[in-house]
């Protein structure tokens, strides 16, 4: 049982590594438990010290929300007789007032979360039935939680409810499982329930019974996962990372596959279909989004407005619901999110679908809570992504908002024949042009070595380049921990020239799409910005077209890229500004994979 559950958190730690825990029972001792501060190798540390043995059990990793990284704040949680044992990923809101009950009714709490609280509530109800004592504390909770709880009471016994954070039953041989996703479960089944809002789940030997948190029976259906155990390995590569970036020409090509007919140049999005009656109404667009993701939804603005015509928004996911946005049966709302879990990205959706308007996932995940709840979904297919800095999501999500722009646009007749020509033929070699990117892995790896020293970093650019600035800046600043900002190359004159001395790198995206007048004038404008940073001694690095000596000019080095259609462009432009950040954080030492204070999917407000 511990070897498995250690292997499962493996697979989980992307999510939390402040620090780790295990509780088991069926030994014939009760409940064990053993906990660590830090990475999970620290509990593998204690468990070799000091093993436990039992037949059923829990295991989490945490992101620290209330309360510091520290053992007494690590999970599982235990009660004041330690009859039972929790895991809780999410926040509960009235943790203070519930704990100031529980402590004057006795209680003993020993550390500083919101998590331990509930572990004391359940205890209150705790008769000879688990599942009816977590059915009795649910409805006082306020927040967010996934739960797993068992008890010495209850043996054998694993008993999960949720409200607004991810839970996945695995459905195994004689053997049931639940996580918070599914890449723990995929060496033992691929058959799995994704619990709803509202739902308890009880699991035993003999079987998993769902019901709603009155108690009403539930029977969700069991999908199958058609992800592959081996996504979760690095496959001979140093980091996941370095992998994920590597797999970009894969994830592009399954996002294409089947949606794009190369032969008449159209796309077709049967993700669409259902919706046919409502998009001649749209008016406007809002693009939704967090992190990695908002930065897509930016390019992909970009990508509607100029091929559709139809106005387009974009919003932090944090702030749109906050900001009251106007709303109606003519707005889409497109929500973007890698997990399908973000918080404040499914926040937006529910209020977009509250005040009427289409909402539309972008998502990786198929049984995702954003997928289940929006109107229609646009799967990405790049596989499960283990690095917690967003790579090989990211191209997939530019891939899927560029068919979104392209349906759109040859729906309502705006894609002229020799624009979709060339388009089209630019998205069909984007794959092998990505490998070629890739082969140049070594040129960027030199170049970093040069500039791994930086404390700070620009990345400038222009049009649909903009975004991807602002997505190479966060990429180095995720993983290295240099400062870098993203902004827009037009507005140096504002405000950003004054840091611009001998020791800035300035990174330029400096490509365009030949013969299209409007991005070879970007292009120009691109270049008298690297002037004006060059005559003030900054080390201005270039993203340019092969063969491109003009802007070779300008640079004190240059990372090229194939030619391409505009909307092709940031595409390729991200590649070596991903592995630009990969291998200085590499030399300067970062844990590439798993930096501080950061985890894959925002689950909390």
């Amino acid at each position: 049982m511990v070897p498995l559950l250690l292997e499962g958190l493996k697979r989980l730690e992307y999510r939390g590594y402040d620090s780790a825990g295990i509780a088991v029972g069926g030994n014939g001792n009760g409940l064990c438990l053993r906990r660590a501060s830090g990475k999970l190798a620290n509990l593998e540390r204690a468990l070799c010290a000091s093993p436990l043995h039992g037949t059923y059990g829990l295991g989490h990793t945490r992101w620290a929300t209330h309360g510091p990284p520290s053992e007494r704040n690590a999970h599982p949680h235990t009660d004041c007789s330690g009859r039972l044992a929790l895991v809780h990923n999410g926040i509960i809101e009235n943790y203070a007032e519930l704990k100031q009950r529980l402590l004057a009714a006795g209680h003993s709490l020993r550390g500083e979360t919101d998590s331990e609280v509930v572990a004391h509530l359940i205890e209150e109800h705790l008769g000879g039935d688990l599942a009816a004592a977590v059915r009795a504390v649910v409805g006082q909770l306020r927040g967010s939680f996934a739960l797993a709880v068992i008890s010495r009471d209850d043996p054998e016994t694993i008993v999960a409810a949720r409200w607004g954070a991810p839970v996945v039953l695995g459905l195994g041989e004689q053997e049931y499982f639940v996580a918070s996703d599914v890449l723990p479960i995929l060496p033992y089944t691929r058959q799995v329930i994704y619990l709803a809002d509202g739902e308890v789940a009880v699991l035993r030997r003999t079987g998993i019974c769902v019901t709603g948190f009155d108690g009403t029976p539930r029977r969700p259906k069991p999908q199958t996962v058609t992800w592959d155990a081996a996504h979760a390995e690095k496959n001979g590569f140093r980091h996941f990372m370095l992998k994920e970036i590597y797999e970009q020409p894969i994830a592009i090509r399954e996002t294409l596959r089947s949606r794009v007919d190369w032969q008449k140049q159209r796309v077709a999005l049967a993700e669409l279909d259902g919706l046919r009656d409502r998009v001649d109404r749209w008016q406007r667009i809002h693009l939704v989004a967090c992190g990695t993701s908002l930065h897509a939804a930016m390019a992909g603005k970009w990508m509607v407005e100029t091929l559709a015509r139809i106005p387009v928004e974009v919003d932090y996911g944090s702030e749109y619901r906050y900001r009251n946005p106007v709303l109606d049966a003519q707005t889409l709302t497109v929500l973007v999110s890698q997990s399908g879990e973000t918080a404040d990205t499914l926040a937006a959706a529910h209020q977009a679908r509250r005040q009427g308007a289409t909402t539309l996932a972008i998502t990786n995940v198929p049984g995702s809570t954003l997928a289940r709840e929006s109107d229609a979904t646009l799967l990405t297919r790049a596989g499960p992504e283990i690095g917690v800095a967003a790579t090989k999501t990211f191209s997939a999500q530019l891939t899927a908002l560029l068919l979104l722009a392209l349906d759109l646009a040859q729906r309502r007749s705006r894609l002229s024949e020799a624009r979709a020509q060339t388009l089209f033929a630019s998205l069909a070699a984007l794959p092998a042009r990505i490998e070629q990117v890739l082969e140049r892995d070594p040129d960027v790896e030199a170049l970093a070595r040069r500039f791994y020293r930086a404390r700070d970093c620009l990345y400038l650019g222009r049009g649909i380049h903009f975004p991807i600035a602002l997505e190479g800046a966060l990429k180095l600043k995720e993983i290295s921990y240099i400062h870098a900002e993203g902004y827009p190359a037009g507005e140096m004159k504002h405000g950003p020239n004054a840091l611009i001395d001998d020791q800035l790198p300035v990174v330029f995206l400096a490509t365009c799409e030949p013969g299209q007048v409007a991005s070879e004038l970007l292009y120009q404008k691109t270049l008298s910005n690297m002037e004006e940073v060059r005559a003030r001694q900054g080390r201005v690095i270039a993203v340019v077209n092969e063969g491109d000596r003009e802007a070779r000019k300008c640079a004190e080095a240059v990372l090229e890229i194939p030619s391409a259609s505009e909307f092709v462009l940031p595409l390729l432009e991200v590649i070596p500004l991903q592995l630009f950040a990969y291998h200085i954080a590499v030399l300067r030492g970062c844990d590439v994979d798993q930096p501080r204070n950061l985890a894959k999917s925002v689950t909390v407000e």
